[in-house]
Order: structure tokens, then C-alpha cells, then sequence
């Protein structure tokens, strides 16, 4: 049975007048293991003679638990895809969210990770090896011609 249930019956009991030992007791007897403790019966007994009517959980105030909406997460890859040198203080600063939040979305939600002062994506599509492989290559070979320049000279 539900907690919002069990508060129900504690209400009932509580209108027509049951002590909490009464209470507890059938609470017991119906519902064995699954009853609510005496502490819970007594607290729930304290808030309908303070006037409380209601059996339902109340609003708690406080900052929401999630962060990462898919706004936040969409506005950070955008940011990261314009500069992948993004520094996470930066990012913070222009979301507004925490440092570590801002971590989680980079690792967690876009798999990416920090790599030589750029965040790069962790998992590389067959395009982007290709990418990378010609990149490297065409490096190698300016690299190569520049040495061999070099070299005639001298």
C-alpha cells in the first residue's frame, strides 16, 4: 500500500476519535509488516490536531534537481562545436550553471572529454577517423618537404 494511503486511514482513525495505539493496532492487524511505524502514526496524528487537512507530501521549496535540460545541453554543444578550446569556467559563466554540472553534461550527456586543451568527441564516427588520418598525413607530408627544403640548403 502507498504512503499517501496509509495516511488516509491514519486520518480516518483520527475523525472518529482513535487514540494512536488504537490506530497502530488495526493498521497492524490489517496490513502487517507493510504499516506504518508508530513514530510515523504519531507524527501524522500531531499534524491533523495542529489543522492539517491534507495527506498529500508538501511543496518543498528549493532549487530544481535537474540542470541538464535539453536547452542547457543544447546551448553547451553549440559552444563547444564554435570553439572547441572552450575552457569550463567559461562555459559556466555564460550558462550560469555549476562547475560540475557543466562537467557532467560535457562527459555524460555529449560524450566528450578533454583532449589537448580541446574537447573532442569520445567515440569518433568512421568520418572522422578518415578525417583525422588525411589531416595527419597531409601534415607529415608538409612536414616532409619543409625538412627536405631544409636539408638543400644546406
Amino acid at each position: 500500500m502507498e504512503k499517501s494511503e496509509f495516511r488516509v486511514l491514519i486520518k480516518h482513525y483520527f475523525l472518529r476519535k482513535k487514540t494512536i495505539t488504537e490506530t497502530k493496532a488495526k493498521l497492524d492487524k490489517y496490513y502487517g509488516d507493510s504499516a506504518p511505524s508508530i513514530s510515523m502514526v504519531k507524527k501524522w496524528f500531531t499534524e491533523f490536531r495542529c489543522g492539517r487537512t491534507s495527506t498529500e507530501d508538501a511543496e518543498r521549496p528549493g532549487r530544481l534537481v535537474e540542470v541538464s535540460s535539453p536547452k542547457t545541453i543544447k546551448k553547451i554543444h553549440d559552444m563547444v562545436l564554435a570553439d572547441r578550446r572552450l575552457k569550463v569556467q567559461e562555459i559556466v559563466e555564460a550558462v550560469g550553471i555549476s562547475h560540475g554540472s557543466v562537467v557532467s553534461i560535457l562527459n555524460d550527456h555529449l560524450g566528450m572529454r578533454n583532449l589537448s586543451a580541446r574537447w573532442v568527441p569520445r567515440l569518433l564516427t568512421v568520418d572522422h577517423k578518415r578525417n583525422r588520418v588525411t589531416t595527419s598525413q597531409e601534415g607529415l607530408g608538409c612536414l616532409i618537404a619543409i625538412r627536405r627544403s631544409f636539408c638543400a640548403v644546406l
